[in-house]
């Protein structure tokens, strides 16, 4: 009955030149459980030196997904601003992350909040939020669980031509909040290659889901320094202290 009801509520999509990426996402968020796995990476705060140049930027990234380095916010504010990413926060719906001060916000049907980058509106950062039964996103299952599905039903559809997993992983957000993240490259026959960043997580009993959608198409591939700002993002993305 959860079931049925979560993936009624959203069937409507908002993603720009990629129309399947959120019903895709929410119709395999709602599987049986199962047993836990090991999930790789885990990212929740960074630690760098106060100066910045893009090489040190790009090292310190690593180092932080590879949970090499020590939790410090007032360096992560620092790293946000050298990106030049500015903090949303949705006070009435409870959820909160960094965008691209660049980026533009606009209104879309289904979706809570959408931004898109100026003059390329296929690029786009979305948040839908929608009431659920249960109280945690465990229920729903795995986040291995959740990506294999997920592939799964990309790889149905007629217009895929590939897709591929990069990473999935599990992070701790406000409060011990369970957060999965995914990333996948999808090829299509519309819009060609794209970069998918997702997380999802339920709290009050709502599921909350972001989707970052990125060209990266093989003659203009995703730069070094977009990856980096899009991952920014994704890791931000949390319930509303």
């Amino acid at each position: 009955m959860a079931l049925r009801s979560c993936s009624t509520l959203l069937r409507s999509t908002f993603f720009h030149q990629h129309p399947q990426a959120s019903r895709t996402f929410v119709s395999i968020l709602f599987p049986r459980s199962t047993s836990p796995t090991c999930i790789h990476e885990s990212h929740k705060d960074i630690h760098l030196a106060p100066s910045f140049s893009k090489r040190s930027i790009l090292l310190t990234t690593f180092l932080w997904g590879q949970g090499m380095l020590l939790p410090n916010a007032r360096d992560a504010l620092l790293l946000a601003q050298e990106l030049e990413l500015q903090r949303y926060t949705d006070s009435d719906e409870g959820f909160t992350l960094l965008t691209p001060s660049s980026w533009t916000k606009v209104d879309k049907a289904g979706a809570t909040v959408l931004f898109q980058e100026a003059d390329m509106g296929s690029n786009n950062i979305g948040v839908v939020v929608n009431p659920v039964r249960l109280k945690t996103l465990e229920e729903f299952g795995t986040p291995q669980f959740v990506a294999d599905k997920l592939l799964q039903a990309e790889r149905r559809k007629e217009s895929t031509k590939e897709v591929e997993l990069i990473t999935v992983a599990e992070r701790s957000g406000e409060g011990g909040l369970q957060i999965y993240e995914f990333e996948y490259k999808v090829d299509s026959t519309r819009g060609g290659m794209k970069r998918i960043f997702s997380a999802a997580f339920v709290a009050s009993k709502k599921l909350y889901l972001l989707n970052i959608v990125h060209s990266d198409k093989l003659e203009i591939p995703l730069d070094p320094n977009k990856r980096m700002i899009l991952e920014q993002v994704l890791h931000s993305f949390d319930a509303a202290a």
